[in-house]
């Protein structure tokens, strides 16, 4: 079966596009990844994105407007990956996990989660099923809704000797422990790119979305009193299962780290590094892990790598290709494998991953256009009042 993951991250960077064949044989799920591509957002529709997110006050019409939007660009990028990624078929099944706008906390709790990106654009682009809203049966079923990532990494990483984590940064860090003879677990670590992006955007002349190639991080020092303050947040003492999002790790929360405090720009940056690194080696500290397999957007920051082989060690980090996955592309495999488990009526979620009473089906399906008879006629029963 030829499924096409999509995914929107935290960063709202762009569309990550997977194409994956994927079959069932035995106990085992198969799938060879076949192509991937990262589709960048029209630079408006990312202004707008942004602009709507917390805590930035929003409407109703500006949210049925982006859901819309964002639709169609995905809409989009489904149709270019059918047309120029799938070996010389169309694809079975497109799965859009769609942009996270809103992850619903409360009291440690996830009461609902919202992501934009109507399912109906790709559908009618496509002429093929579409999963979408995969979050939320996870949520109904009392869990976080996250991080969904475990069921990709409880699958790909079961059998290992010893504790191994799959690490993913990207706004936000989250990381699934798979450990034998113990049930696995999976949470958001905390920051992973979120925090480091405000500053790219809010330190300096703001022109820049990032610190690339982590070059003002590798400039400076890490302020022990600011990051203090950060390593703080009651967040990070928080038992497993657990989430967040960006409705934290905003632009005034590092605005309210920074009071007081007189740190150079660089410094920001390498203390935020810092913190990425720390919060995810005390992570994988607490729980064992001997071993790391990471993914993510930030990879690409020197800076952050080589914080984190250092807080890591002696557990070494390796790079997801060198088990067959792509680091960029591992979130959209991801959402293949779950719009490919739901179409074949298997539960997506692992409950001591996310929280939740009981494994759940993942997402909801919109069926493609069939031909129908036409002609039909509403007729009451015998018993109509």
């Amino acid at each position: 079966m030829i499924v096409i993951g999509l995914s929107s991250g935290t960063s709202v960077d762009g569309i990550d596009v997977a194409v994956a064949d994927l079959r069932l044989a035995g106990g085992d799920v198969l799938l060879t990844p076949i192509a991937h591509r990262d589709v960048p957002h029209p630079p408006a529709l990312r202004e707008d994105i942004l602009a709507a997110l917390p805590p930035a006050p929003t409407t109703m019409a500006e949210v049925c407007r982006l859901d819309t939007l964002i639709g169609q660009a995905f809409a989009q990028a489904a149709r270019d990956a059918i047309a120029e990624l799938c070996p010389g078929r169309t694809a079975d099944l497109v799965v859009s996990h769609g942009q996270t706008v809103f992850h619903w906390i409360e009291d440690g709790r996830a009461r609902g989660t919202l992501q934009l990106g109507q399912p109906a654009w790709i559908a009618e682009a496509t002429g093929v099923p579409v999963v979408s809203d995969v979050r939320a049966r996870d949520i109904a079923a009392g869990g976080q809704g996250a991080p969904l990532a475990s069921t990709f990494d409880v699958l790909w990483l079961a059998g290992r000797g010893a504790p191994a984590a799959a690490l993913n940064i990207g706004g936000i860090a989250n990381l699934t422990v798979v450990a034998p003879g113990h049930d696995p677990l999976a949470f958001d670590t905390g920051p992973g790119n979120a925090l480091l992006d405000i500053a790219a955007s809010s330190i300096g002349d703001g022109a820049e979305r990032m610190d690339r190639d982590g070059r003002r991080a590798l400039r400076g020092r890490v302020h022990e009193g600011l990051l203090a303050r950060l390593r703080a947040d009651p967040y990070y003492a928080r038992p497993a299962p657990k989430s967040t999002g960006k409705e934290v790790f905003h632009g005034d929360y590092l605005d309210a780290a920074l009071a007081g405090f007189d740190v150079a720009g660089d410094d920001v940056f390498a203390t935020l590094v810092e913190l990425t690194a720390t919060t995810i080696a005390d992570a994988c500290a607490r729980h064992g892990v001997a071993e790391v397999v990471a993914s993510g957007g930030g990879l690409r920051n020197p800076a952050l790598v080589a914080a984190l082989r250092s807080a890591l060690g002696p557990a070494p980090l390796r790079f997801s290709d060198s088990l067959g996955i792509d680091p960029d592309a591992k979130e959209a495999y991801l959402f293949a494998l779950l719009g490919f488990l739901t179409w074949n009526d298997i539960p997506g979620t692992v409950p001591s991953c996310t929280g939740a009473a009981r494994p759940t089906p993942v997402g909801r399906i919109s069926p493609p256009e069939r031909p129908h008879p036409g002609g039909l006629r509403l007729r009451l029963g015998p018993d109509a009042g």
